[in-house]
This record gives structure tokens, C-alpha cells and sequence, in this order.
């Protein structure tokens, strides 16, 4: 049977029956952390999941996921179990600007090859699979101020949608710290990319990672090793940016999920 309560601070799922636990909210966009028997292999639908010694496993879902999934586990003396999951499906913010200059729109032909690169040294960043476990902590925020943006919301810009925007973004002055949610490991700091500007990757371990945009200064280089609440940067508004504020982003693999559902809710 599967038991959905409100603990605190997230929902928890608890399959206790059959030796597995599930954290996190059954939801679009969101992380979910588990627990099994050790030695016990795991599938998402038809997708092998990595699991830990210690038997501990993660998996997320896409803004736009669908709602029907089946979770599919063998321990190790072979006895085979599954469960449905349904998620419950989001509604986003989607904000419609008309009139704008074509260059607000599309970025000048001269500056994709530039986007091109950043892109790969980004995708060649999350790629590690590391065996790590620093995705089990509790995640903290990395930096104080309102919430100015959040996972999701969407703008339609002279009729053309663009991507919806996949983080939480914390409005703040230039050089506010910026500390790492959990422990991790920094897998790339590039202080001027053409759309984030300073941008610092950390991974958490099983293809999860955390990402900041728009960075004023990064105070780690890529191969070091982080602990939760480390200073790892300041804020900055650098990158294509209206003013100051951390874009705080998070991913399992390729998977784009939302930070905010692994850290305690912030009342602007």
C-alpha cells in the first residue's frame, strides 16, 4: 500500500511493506529519493535506476512529465515487485509580451556559436554518475532574498513561446553569498557565459546536480569537494539578466527538476 503523508517540510511515500521508501512529492518536476534492500536492482518504467551500496536510489520527473509511471524492483534473492505512481499534474505562469525588438527575441547569428560551446561544456558537466551519495541530505537554500522567479512559468515573446524557465530564482544584491545546498563536488565554473554569465555546477552524486546562473565571482574550482552550507560564490546579475539574482537549477542526468520541492517553502 502505498501511504502518502505530510512530514515536514516534504510529502513522504512510504512502500515499508515491501522493504522500499520513497521521499519526496509524486508531482511533476520532482526529485524522488529512495531506499531498498541492498543489492536490490531498480526500474523507472523501462529505465535501469543506479543504486548505492547501501541501497539508496533517486529519480525525477520533467516539468511536463506524464502521470502514469510504474516503479519495478528485484531484490537480491529474486523476488520481483512493482507499483503504479501517479503524479499530480502542475499548472505554470505563463506571461505574454508583444511588441518587443527582434534582437530581445532571438540572439544576433554572431553569438550562437559562442551559445553552442557554452552548451556542451555544460551538458559535458552533468554527465558524471558518480557514486556518491550527497543527494540523500536535506537540502538547504543556497542564498537569502525574495523568491523573484520560480520552475516552470513560461514567456510567449511576440507570439513565439521560449523555454519555461527550469529554476528558482533569489533576488539579491551583487556579491550575496551563495552557499552549496548539499555536499558535492564543483564539475565546472565558467565566469561568462553568454545567457548565465557566472556559471558553477555541483554535482551531488547518481547524475545529480545543482547549477548557478549569473554568478558575480566563484570562490571554487572545478575538482573541488564541497560541503553543505559552503560558500561557494556570489550573486551577480552578469549573463542576460534585467538585475541581480541567483538562478537556482537543478537535474538528474538531463531530467530538469525543481529545486524549491527539496528545501524548506520561502514566504517573499
Amino acid at each position: 500500500m502505498l501511504k502518502l503523508c505530510i512530514g515536514f517540510l516534504v510529502m513522504v511515500c512510504a512502500l515499508a511493506s515491501n522493504a522500499m521508501t520513497l521521499q519526496g512529492q509524486l508531482t511533476q518536476g520532482s526529485l524522488i529519493r529512495g531506499t531498498v534492500e541492498p543489492g536490490t536492482q531498480v526500474w523507472l518504467n523501462e529505465q535501469a535506476l543506479k543504486v548505492s551500496d547501501q541501497g539508496y536510489f533517486a529519480f525525477g520527473f520533467e516539468r511536463d512529465a506524464k502521470l502514469n509511471h510504474v516503479l519495478r524492483w528485484i531484490k537480491i534473492e529474486g523476488e520481483q515487485q512493482h507499483k503504479s505512481l501517479q503524479l499530480s499534474k502542475r499548472d505554470y505562469a505563463i506571461q505574454r509580451i508583444d511588441g518587443l525588438p527582434p534582437k530581445m527575441v532571438t540572439p544576433p547569428k554572431e553569438v550562437l556559436e559562442r551559445i553552442r560551446k557554452d552548451n556542451q561544456q555544460v551538458g559535458a558537466a552533468r554527465k558524471l554518475n558518480d557514486d556518491r551519495i550527497d543527494f540523500m541530505q536535506s537540502f538547504i537554500w543556497p542564498a537569502e532574498g525574495p523568491i523573484s522567479g520560480v520552475y516552470g512559468s513560461q514567456r510567449v515573446l511576440n507570439g513565439e513561446p521560449k523555454r519555461p524557465h527550469f529554476g528558482v530564482d533569489v533576488a539579491a544584491p551583487v556579491g550575496t553569498p551563495v552557499y552549496s545546498p548539499a555536499d558535492g563536488i564543483v564539475t565546472l565554473w565558467v565566469p561568462d557565459m553568454y545567457y548565465s554569465g557566472g556559471t558553477m555546477i555541483i554535482d551531488h552524486g547518481h547524475g545529480i546536480s545543482s547549477t548557478f546562473l549569473h554568478l558575480h565571482a566563484g570562490h571554487i574550482k572545478v575538482g573541488d569537494k564541497v560541503k553543505q552550507g559552503q560558500l561557494v560564490a556570489e550573486i551577480g546579475a552578469t549573463g542576460r539578466v534585467t538585475g541581480a539574482h541567483l538562478d537556482w537549477r537543478m537535474n538528474w542526468g538531463k531530467t530538469r527538476i525543481d529545486p524549491a520541492l527539496l528545501v524548506p517553502e520561502r514566504v517573499n
